[in-house]
């Protein structure tokens, strides 16, 4: 196996930025993303955690998920007082969602062996799983790849409301159908019973999909000291209780500040993906097995944006006292809870979190806190050997399969083996019919209008005509040209589907059933630097 690091071009101006340390974007940030950890550390140990709470919820929350002994080794070691975290989250997808999912894990594992052994002290990898996130679309499916597209595997289950994932009942027997129907697709391997087995058990046991997914998580990493913690739980919520009140107390603060700096960014030609309006209060109230977005209105009143249930201040917080698990966070107030529930060495982010991390820089303020240092994931590129000889076959260079597809390339293949070219010389001969047509198109036009417009339509026809015959010149020229044109489909769907990076598209399952879990052992183990943007492995 080997790993080379590669270029993406198409990365955002902010993340560009942020890489080369531009000081237009870095002054959303309170530390350097690489060279900063010493003085994190420093800063830390000014600050206190309820270690003893924490481990305790952690201990009994990983025992759920069949937690592996390095892993509870590690919630142990958490209790040390010079102790941190290195953390990172998402949602809980259907089997570990797509592959920025494992990449941030991976990351956040690298990250955290590499800090351990510079400071010289145990920095712990921690993965929160945002269970309380009520979109089940965004999970509920994985692509497969098809003849030369991807396509949607959906698993149906009806998910009524905003009701968050963590709360949604776990529908084991269409799950069970479904990871049937998946297996049906996949070609048979070595690998393939032991994983069947492995994915149905982790369903057995399962109460939610964050269940399934966290028992899913531990049996790919069991050996790597990895922590996970799910958002949504209630007795999570005991421990934050504090912590929303806080919220509450310095939501005016947070939601000027962050507010301003999108305007900020705005003006800098930097865009992220977040919508912020100048009310937002950046809590969600949970009523009815559904999670209501609170906004601010006129009178200071904390509202629901729909006007489902109105608050005061107090009566809010007399709620984050005696009834924790009604109020959850959003976007905003997550990564701060995250904060002051860890002491955060160091935030793993996807390209987009990097982004509305940049507007948060003032909501940490608020709480007299700064923001950890904030690094991209790590980002990878697998191609098997069949891509990898489809690329050798045709010359073509995999940063640019990666970056721009190979749809030009293919098509310029395929113009090639015309001779004369199909298309210019349909164009030619249509631009002939129409001169000659000319003279009688003016003639029909002289004698009387109806039979102008006629000569156009004939006109018309006959060019179409011409169309017709190139499109099926074409299709006969692709159906002798099947095997190659298939190889360069190939490329495609592995390499740049949907017109993007292979990891937002393709399901680990897919490796995980040619390879086995040694293609992410692969990477756990060699020493990769955060400061790339890219890595290709050849399996």
């Amino acid at each position: 196996m080997q790993v080379e690091t590669l270029q993406i071009h198409n990365e955002s101006k902010l993340l560009k930025d942020y890489r080369n340390n531009d000081p237009n974007i870095m002054r959303f940030f309170d530390y350097h993303p690489y060279n900063d950890f010493k003085k994190r550390l420093s800063e830390l140990e000014n600050r206190s955690f309820d270690r003893e709470k924490l481990t305790d919820l952690l201990k009994v929350m990983n025992s759920k998920w069949g937690v592996p002994q390095s892993s509870l080794d590690n919630i142990a070691r958490l209790k040390q007082r010079e102790s941190v975290v290195v953390i990172g989250g998402q949602q809980a997808g259907i089997l570990t969602g797509p592959m920025y999912t494992i990449n941030k894990i991976v990351s956040i594992i690298q990250l955290a062996r590499q800090q351990e052994e510079e400071l010289n002290i145990p920095v712990i990898p921690v993965f929160w799983i945002a269970g309380e996130d009520h979109d089940f679309a965004e999970i509920n499916h994985i692509f497969v790849p098809g003849i030369s597209k991807m396509k949607k595997f959906k698993l149906f289950q009806q998910a009524l409301g905003k009701q968050s994932v963590s709360d949604l009942d776990l529908d084991k027997e269409g799950t069970e159908t479904w990871i049937y129907q998946l297996f049906e697709q996949l070609e048979e391997t070595a690998n393939t019973k032991e994983l069947f087995k492995t994915i149905l058990s982790c369903l057995d046991v399962a109460n939610s999909y964050t269940d399934f997914f966290a028992r899913l998580v531990y049996s790919l990493f069991p050996n790597e000291g990895l922590v996970l913690i799910n958002s949504a739980d209630k007795e999570l919520r005991k421990v934050e209780y504090k912590h929303f009140i806080s919220l509450v107390q310095a939501q005016p603060e947070i939601s000027r500040g962050v507010y301003d700096a999108s305007e900020d960014l705005n003006q800098l030609g930097y865009s992220i993906s977040l919508e912020l309006e100048k009310e937002d209060a950046h809590l969600f109230y949970h009523e009815n097995g559904e999670r209501i977005l609170l906004v601010k209105d006129e009178e200071n009143m904390w509202v629901g944006k729909q006007n489902e249930v109105r608050f005061t201040t107090e009566e809010l917080q007399e709620i984050a006292v005696k009834q924790p698990y009604n109020l959850s966070n959003n976007v905003v107030t997550r990564p701060i809870m995250q904060e002051l529930l860890f002491p955060t060495l160091a935030f793993i982010g996807g390209p987009g979190e990097v982004g509305y991390w940049a507007v948060l820089k003032p909501a940490f303020a608020a709480l007299g806190m700064k923001m950890p240092p904030v690094l991209p994931r790590l980002s990878f590129t697998f191609i098997d050997r069949n891509v990898e000889k489809a690329l050798s076959k045709y010359s073509i260079h995999v940063e640019h399969a990666i970056n721009y597809g190979v749809e030009d390339i293919k098509q310029d293949w395929l113009n090639k083996k015309q001779d004369p070219p199909i298309h210019e010389l349909s164009v030619e001969i249509k631009q002939k019919i129409k001169d000659i047509h000319k003279p009688l198109r003016d003639a029909a036009k002289g004698v009387r209008a109806d039979l102008g417009d006629l000569a156009d339509k004939n006109l018309h026809y006959l060019q179409d005509t011409i169309l017709f015959l190139e499109g099926r010149i074409n299709k006969a020229i692709e159906e002798k040209y099947a095997k190659e044109i298939e190889e360069f489909d190939l490329i495609s769907l592995s390499l740049r589907p949907e017109g993007g990076l292979q990891e937002r598209i393709w399901n680990p399952i897919f490796w995980l059933n040619h390879h086995g879990a040694e293609f992410l052992q692969s990477i756990i183990h060699r020493d990769l630097s955060m400061k790339e943007s890219h890595f290709v492995v050849w399996l």
